[in-house]
């Protein structure tokens, strides 16, 4: 079975997409449960799921063919029509388990990556991919040319400038604790828009209350509703945040939603799965 041609070979996960859209949701399912049945699903498996989210069939049939034309899903038949996950999608996957489910928060001690590039003209296109691509991964943003995130999202920050073919544009730093001119808070308002991840979190939590009480439903717009957050927000250390910031709560909140969910959602998708292929 030979995959699509002209697929791309890196798969952006799509961080835009609004959260309880049409493609946002599909994306989610595909990532939470492609990889657990194997890497392929019958189509009609993966309409079924959109169905159990409130999705029409047509509107979920097109939604997966956009999916397909981005690369994330390639066509490929076992019997019957599916789709298997492109395997240049597992390393975003992979960054977004991470992410998702495994979230780091700084502590005053955690050195920074300070990301120093020079672009030429000729390549601007470049700098704004590179631009674009630190602020999905939480960078801040000293000086239009200087960059700062979390020491522990280095590696991250090398596969963006490989990925971009960039790397002999940039230099990287590892380093304490910055000395602005005024205190850290101001700094960290002035090289993040904090209050915009402010607006975030208070959205996430307060979506919440409006999670389906059917366990499949529930979980997939939990981490719909969440996803984004792990990427934009850089997790800063107390020193840097105002005393009443809501990214605490936000992680205890989804951790324990996650946790009280997450068997139950993967049962029904086995369910559905065998109970078509039986059909």
């Amino acid at each position: 079975m030979t995959p699509d041609p002209g697929v791309p070979e890196v798969v952006l996960d799509d961080i835009d997409a609004r959260p309880g859209s049409t493609a946002s949701l599909l994306r989610t399912v595909i990532g939470l449960y492609l990889r657990p049945l194997g890497g392929w699903v019958p189509a009609s498996v993966l309409v079924a799921l959109a169905g159990d989210l409130g999705i029409p069939q047509a509107q979920a049939r097109t939604g997966i063919t956009r999916l397909k034309q981005k690369g994330l899903l390639l066509a490929e038949r076992d019997g019957v029509s599916g789709y298997r996950l492109n395997p240049a999608a597992l390393p975003m996957l992979e960054r977004g388990d991470r992410r998702i489910f495994q979230v780091r928060t700084m502590t005053d001690a955690d050195p920074w990556c300070l990301v120093s590039f020079s672009i030429p003209e000729s390549a601007r296109s470049v700098r704004h991919q590179l631009r674009r691509r630190l602020q999905w991964i939480g960078a801040g943003v000293v000086s239009p040319a200087l960059w700062i995130c979390p020491g522990h999202l280095q590696d991250e920050v090398e596969q963006i400038l490989a990925e971009l073919g960039a790397r002999e544009w940039a230099t990287l730093f590892q380093a304490s604790a910055p000395s602005p001119a005024g205190t850290l808070r101001d700094a960290a308002a002035a090289w993040w828009d904090l209050e915009s991840l402010r607006r975030e979190h208070v959205a996430f939590q307060s979506s919440l209350a409006a999670l389906p009480d059917e366990p499949f439903a529930a979980y997939v717009r939990l981490i719909d509703a969440w996803r984004v957050l792990p990427y934009v927000d850089p997790g800063l250390p107390p020193s840097m945040l105002p005393p009443d910031w809501p990214g605490a709560r936000s992680i205890e909140t989804f951790d324990r939603l996650s946790a009280a969910l997450a068997e139950q959602a993967l049962a029904h998708v086995r369910r559905v799965a065998l109970d078509l292929r039986v059909a």
